[in-house]
């Protein structure tokens, strides 16, 4: 089993806890966290732009990453959400015997 890290950001709270709650529920995920109040700058149709967004931190497997990045795509409010995916190369053993329980079909 390959564990990976998924990475997104939401412009709220309440999205950030909704599109969580979903995953978790869905088992496209074993856990999720959410980082509040993270600033991000880039640049967006030609502009640069400066938001407080809120990062979350999508704990799953690289097995799950074709199904959580469609419904990313889909339930995500963002026109290009962010979306990258980060191999987890040391984890407990129990963590990832958890981990892979969580989101079995």
């Amino acid at each position: 089993m390959n564990a990976i890290v998924v990475m997104t950001t939401v412009g709220s709270l309440e999205v950030g806890e909704k599109l969580a709650s979903a995953l978790v529920e869905e088992k496209l995920a074993a856990c999720v966290q959410i980082l509040p109040a993270i600033e991000s700058i880039y640049r967006w149709k030609g502009d640069v732009q400066k938001e407080t967004e809120h990062l979350l931190l999508i704990k799953t497997t690289a097995d799950r990453w074709e199904a959580l990045s469609a419904f990313i795509a889909t339930n995500h409010p963002y026109e290009v959400p962010e979306l990258i995916a980060l191999d987890a190369v040391n984890i407990a053993p129990k963590y990832r015997e958890w981990l892979a329980a969580q989101i079995e079909p």
